[in-house]
């Protein structure tokens, strides 16, 4: 029986390494770490889903029943809709008891148990490993249902690894949080996976020489128990089994989630991506240290032929790569896992040996300045300011969301029902529910992808459009909520002039975030006379100034994005220049700056506003749009280089190689475009995808194509691509006349007639 003292033997190495002998640096930049945990996340909510999901928790404690259907919409009403409850009267109990500020709070009480419990027993490399890992576990700890996935998850990946590790774990408690985590979120199937993992790599451990063979499945004996009651325990739910069955159509809505929204698309990885994280102060870099570390941690665990651990840090890096959302699960597996087998390669090593003391120092002083420099960017907004988020260091609601004009919808009874965005929907459905239902909100499954297209359609679409009359003539729609915010809002919205203009949908109210339009009728008459606006001279920011700092700038930048939009350029460069004041490192604010002075014609002036942003935050947009300033100048060479860096820049950079390559055609440099079009091809999404190219795409790489072989002189070439684009595009006359100088240039006169006879027909209307 030796595989007992084997055991003993590996909880004597646990106890030596862990916190029951701690060095009085590895507490003290426990300590910090924690404070910064806290700090980072403690900031105003601005989650789209938490709206809805505390409807949810109003709407169990006022009518004593669990909804199994959809109950907050007139578009997907009755529809099966299943979710965990707990979340939902928690966060509505919180806010009964202390507002928005104590959701603020609960959220960042949730950043800082997470840090601590990976802080729990761990080395001084897993207290700097927290520390990178602190800005991926804040982005998930806001307040909506999944923060609770990331708590429970962090203590299921520490028990399992301890007791992997040291057989010394209290697996007893994980049925009794699974309980909880089945009936707080759909993530709980995380926890099962941890389990399976533990169980897989407990079974490919390396065998002691002395063990008997079957040394791992005895070392399964003990825990076995507890992890059969933790999946028993995913069947005290409401709907027992039936939560499976909602996980799997959840499943199936992936393809969905991939397209609509951002955290589950795949993490973008460029060239100025990993560059940042170098950068001390670019919080969104120390993801790829994280996967650096992974993979450092899975050379390590190879080599001491730890394969099941190898394959646990391969496969959560490859998540973590796969969708943005399961970066914070996969830096509680890189703090836990790579920590302890890094901190343990340190112990083992010559290295550690001869050089301990200033290597300890080293870390701890490098790691100790690292957290207090961000944690000052926190409290001062500079981290929150400078981003494309949308909030700002405390408690509260972040400014993204209209309170103004549901306000407005409230105290003026404007007609139901309303129609609005995505985003808008779960708040919309806290906020004015039940009286106003909402059109469609961040709940992918009873809604479908049809009325996600649809709504980003309209969106698109004139006011007197007949898709906008029929949709509203079938939903009874009479009012329209739209979000301006500069992000996530106004992107959405590019017809707000177009809407403000017209005569069948009237703006009743205006601001710097949101806008109200109803539809002209005998129940809004009334209303339209009192309040309507005018687009053209409603002042913005439409509310005094907050006394606030971070509010301030924020009323100004949207003000400017508004304003540039409706076609007020001068005062969207005196609100640029307000907001600038107040904080000039805004890539944004410089980026909207160098729009509107573009508008106006100041042309150097915005190029050097352009190049101000992409050197503060380099983006694909504004380098894109450099690029097409240029273009437009005729300065080809200037376009073609910011053409390049845009596509540097971009996860999917099929539509800037796309204009690239007409950019090099114009440039009169057709082999060069002609590599462009094909890397334009090869980085297109597949057909299939989600995010699959719109249908104008093939098009315009196999006319570009055309074009290019025909530049080049090969004539047979340009035919046969031709003959692509207008199998495409049948009813375009000049591109039948196009292809039938092409087939004179080859001596096919009989085909060159027949396309030029088509070509005429498309013109004179015969053809249809």
């Amino acid at each position: 029986m030796v595989a007992r003292p084997l055991r003993k033997a590996g909880l004597a190495h646990c106890i030596r390494s862990s916190s029951l002998s701690p060095t009085a640096l590895r507490v003290y930049l426990s300590v910090i770490a924690a404070a910064y945990s806290l700090l980072a996340g403690l900031r105003t909510l601005t989650d789209y889903d938490l709206g809805w999901q505390l409807a949810t928790g109003r709407w169990i404690v006022v009518h004593h029943q669990i909804p199994s259907t959809e109950v907050f919409s007139y578009t997907a009403q009755g529809q099966p809709w299943v979710y965990p409850i707990l979340s939902g009267i928690a966060f509505y109990l919180a806010f009964k008891l202390g507002g928005y500020a104590l959701l603020s709070w609960m959220g960042a009480f949730t950043c800082f148990t997470v840090a601590v419990v990976l802080l729990w027993r761990g080395s001084l490399i897993a207290a700097a490993l927290v520390i990178l890992a602190i800005p991926s576990i804040a982005a998930r700890t806001e307040p909506r249902a999944d923060m609770f996935t990331l708590c429970f998850f962090a203590v299921f990946v520490a028990v399992l690894w301890r007791q992997l590790e040291c057989g010394a774990a209290p697996m007893w408690a994980l049925p009794i949080l699974m309980v909880f985590w089945v009936n707080l979120h759909l993530g709980f199937i995380a926890g099962l996976a941890a389990v399976a993992t533990y169980a897989i790599a407990e079974g490919m451990k390396t065998r002691h020489p002395d063990s008997r063979r079957d040394a791992p499945f005895e070392r399964m004996v003990q825990p076995a128990l507890w992890l059969a009651l933790t999946l028993l325990a995913t069947l005290v739910n409401p709907w027992g089994w039936g939560v499976y069955r909602a996980l799997l159509r959840q499943n199936d809505a992936m393809p969905l989630h991939d397209r609509w929204i951002t955290e589950w698309a795949a993490t973008p990885i460029t060239w100025e991506s990993v560059v940042g994280a170098f950068n001390l102060r670019e919080t969104g870099g120390s993801f790829f240290i994280l996967l650096a570390v992974a993979v450092l941690a899975v050379l390590i665990a190879v080599w001491r032929r730890h394969f099941g651990i190898a394959v646990l840090l391969a496969g959560s890096s490859y998540l973590a790569i796969r969708h943005v959302r399961l970066q914070s699960l996969f830096a509680c597996v890189v703090v836990i896992v790579a920590g302890s087998l890094l901190s343990s390669a340190f112990e083992s090593s010559q290295l550690s040996r001869r050089w301990r003391l200033p290597l300890t120092l080293g870390l701890f002083s490098a790691f100790a300045l690292l957290a207090i420099l961000r944690s000052a960017d926190l409290i001062s907004n500079r981290d929150y300011l400078r981003t494309t988020g949308t909030g700002s260091f405390g408690a509260g609601l972040s400014w993204w969301f209209p309170e103004g004009a549901t306000r407005f919808i409230e105290r003026e009874r404007v007609p139901s029902q309303l129609f609005n965005s995505y985003n808008l929907g779960g708040y919309l459905t806290w906020r004015l529910g039940p009286k106003y239902p909402d059109y469609i909100d961040g709940r992918a499954i009873p809604f479908g992808p049809e009325l996600f297209r649809r709504q980003d359609e309209l969106l698109r679409l004139a006011p007197d459009s007949l898709e906008w009359q029929r949709e509203s003539d079938l939903r009874g729609i009479h009012s329209i909520i739209v979000s301006l915010a500069r992000y996530d809002g106004l992107q959405f919205f590019p017809v707000l002039k177009k809407f403000c203009d017209s005569d069948i949908w009237v703006p009743v109210y205006l601001d710097e975030v949101a806008a109200v339009f109803v539809r002209r009728g005998a129940d809004a008459e009334d209303l339209i006379r009192r309040s309507r606006v005018n687009c053209s001279t409603t002042p913005l920011p439409a509310e005094a100034l907050s006394e606030n700092r971070s509010q301030r700038f924020n009323q100004w930048a949207n003000a400017a994005a508004t304003l540039l939009v409706l076609g007020r350029t001068r005062e969207s460069i005196a609100a640029t220049g307000n907001a600038l004041a107040i904080y000039p490192e805004s890539a944004n604010v410089h980026y909207i700056r160098a729009r509107a002075l573009a508008a106006t014609g100041q042309q150097s002036q915005a190029a050097e506003e352009y190049l101000t942003a992409v050197k503060l935050e380099p983006s694909e947009g504004t380098w894109a749009a450099l690029a097409q300033m240029y273009r437009f100048q005729g300065n080809r060479t200037a376009a073609i280089d910011a053409f390049n860096r845009a596509a540097q820049d971009s996860p999917d950079p099929h539509l800037i190689y796309l204009a690239l390559a007409y950019t090099l055609l114009e440039d009169k440099r057709p082999g060069e475009a002609l590599r462009a079009f094909d890397r334009a091809d090869r980085t297109a999404p597949s057909a299939d995808s989600a995010l699959a190219a719109d249908d104008t795409f093939p098009f315009s790489v196999a006319h570009g194509r055309s074009l290019g072989f025909f530049a080049l002189g090969d004539i047979p070439r340009a035919v046969s691509y031709q003959e692509e684009a207008i199998r495409m595009e049948p009813q375009r006359a000049d591109l039948w006349l196009e292809l039938s100088a092409l087939y004179e240039l080859s001596g096919r006169n009989d085909e060159a007639r027949q396309a030029k006879i088509r070509a005429n027909a498309i013109q004179g209307g015969t053809l249809r």
